[in-house]
């Protein structure tokens, strides 16, 4: 595996000149597009590192899953979904157009960011510092990493230079999704999308999910087997954005991409893997970090189809 991974990054590394860093968020268009890197850990508890795995990026859109677990242990089921929906909806993440075409009008998933708001507003706190704590005890918890933090200059520039989510998050309260106070809700989702961690608390954090909720160390339930199939299922379907489709097709595993370049892979049963490839093509996703994964894919027969 070692041996194996280590080709695979420098064969692909020649995809980190395509595409370009998310500089839309001026602290993420710092990034180095030339990074790329990976960790496997498998149910055995062995750790594979290959590439530039030690740089540190920010969660982004990877945090969704996870926050939507929290937000499903907090209310249930139920609750959750008269919120936000199931399907995938083959727009950009950003987008706000159904939302106004829709009737009744809801976000159409919890990966795309109205849905992703709409899943963070549910998190339960009796204040806003409460709910970040919770929401970043999940993390460090799941990631075997207690240091686990937000990356503060991100956050500010993600808060400073959010206007697409303030106009989403203004719509979702208009229409009845978000309940509460909306700039509160929003920091909330900046610092969430701001926690900083490496290739190995990413592949810790999918590894999690694999094990349907387990602590692979402790042998202790930290979730529900259904809920962390619903999660698993949402990457699958909605993970990629508007490209989960093909990447399906191609790669056939339950992923998250984030605009800061990083990929969380969670194999049923099988391993966790975090990517970093900060490189973007024009849906948001890593284009040498899908390359790879497209190749470690085929080569260990891991698509779950």
């Amino acid at each position: 595996m070692q041996l194996l991974l280590n080709n695979l990054v420098e064969k692909n590394r020649q995809w980190t000149k395509h595409g370009k860093v998310a500089n839309y968020i001026p602290e993420l268009g710092k990034m180095d597009s030339d990074r790329l890197g990976i960790v496997v850990v498998d149910t055995g508890r062995k750790i594979y590192r290959a590439g530039d795995y030690q740089t540190k990026l920010t969660m982004q859109s990877m945090s969704k899953p996870i926050a939507l677990l929290l937000a499903l242990l907090d209310n249930g089921e139920e609750k959750v979904f008269r919120k936000v929906g199931k399907e995938p909806t083959g727009d950009p993440f950003n987008s706000m157009i159904k939302l106004e075409t829709l009737n009744p009008s809801k976000p159409l998933n919890p990966m795309i960011n109205a849905g992703a708001i709409a899943v963070t507003s549910l998190i339960k706190g009796i204040s806003k510092e409460e709910k970040f704590f919770r929401i970043l005890d999940l993390f460090r918890k799941i990631s075997k990493n207690p240091n686990l933090d937000i990356n503060m200059d991100v956050y500010l520039s993600e808060k400073k230079t959010g206007d697409r989510n303030r106009s989403i998050a203004y719509f979702l309260r208009d229409i009845g999704i978000l309940e509460g106070d909306v700039e509160e809700i929003l920091d909330l989702y900046f610092k969430q999308c701001s926690i900083e961690v490496t290739c190995e608390d990413i592949a810790n954090m999918g590894m999690f999910l694999a094990n349907q909720g387990i602590d692979r160390e402790s042998g202790k339930s930290i979730a529900p087997m259904h809920l962390t199939q619903i999660v698993k299922t949402f990457m699958i379907t909605c993970g990629m954005y508007d490209a989960s489709g093909e990447f399906a097709i191609n790669v056939g595993i339950p992923s998250k991409s984030g605009v800061s370049g990083g990929i969380m892979c969670a194999v049923p049963n099988k391993m966790g893997i975090g990517v970093i490839g900060p490189s973007l093509d024009i849906k948001g996703n890593s284009i040498a970090g899908v390359k790879l994964l497209e190749d470690l894919s085929e080569e260990f027969k891991l698509s779950i189809f």
